[in-house]
């Protein structure tokens, strides 16, 4: 009888849960799939002020513009829990990842940036773009799709 190889789990972390890791976990799901991989994903926020809240309405339409629909995401709010539930957890810049490591409690998995784990080079840190013009947006679907291609690499072990 073959051995069923474990399904990796991953959650994308960022300040609300309404720009940046739904819109990764998006861009995550659809090329994942695509790539035929078994992934368990999911995002959430360090902080509490969006839960129950959709994704922000100028993030949902620079996704769609790109083929990627966010308009069922509902924010939450990170647990400590999650730090045994998920294999990897994955923060946008380098405030969420401390306010992670606070919830964490020595814990379960360790946090850890998302674009340098994902093989982007520059930044390392993923721009918030909530308080920026449209273009940050844009830029944001960009930013999430080389990430993932990243991420994609490194789950095939490339």
């Amino acid at each position: 009888m073959p051995v069923q190889a474990r399904t990796t789990s991953i959650l994308f972390v960022c300040l609300g849960n309404i720009c940046r890791s739904p819109l990764v976990e998006a861009v995550a799901r659809r090329r994942c799939a695509e790539a035929g991989l078994e992934v368990v994903l999911a995002s959430c926020g360090t902080g509490n002020w969006h839960v129950g809240k959709g994704a922000d309405s100028r993030m949902q339409r620079a996704a769609a513009a790109a083929g990627y629909d966010l308009s069922l995401h509902r924010a939450r709010q990170v647990e400590s829990a999650d730090f045994l539930r998920y294999d990897w957890v994955l923060a946008m810049d380098r405030d969420n990842l401390e306010a992670l490591d606070v919830v964490r409690g020595g814990r379960g998995a360790r946090p850890e940036l998302f674009l340098p784990w994902a093989v982007v080079r520059s930044p390392h840190e993923f721009p918030d773009p909530y308080f920026g013009e449209a273009a940050g947006f844009q830029q944001a679907v960009q930013l999430a799709e080389q990430g993932v291609d990243g991420l994609i690499a490194r789950l095939r072990g490339g």
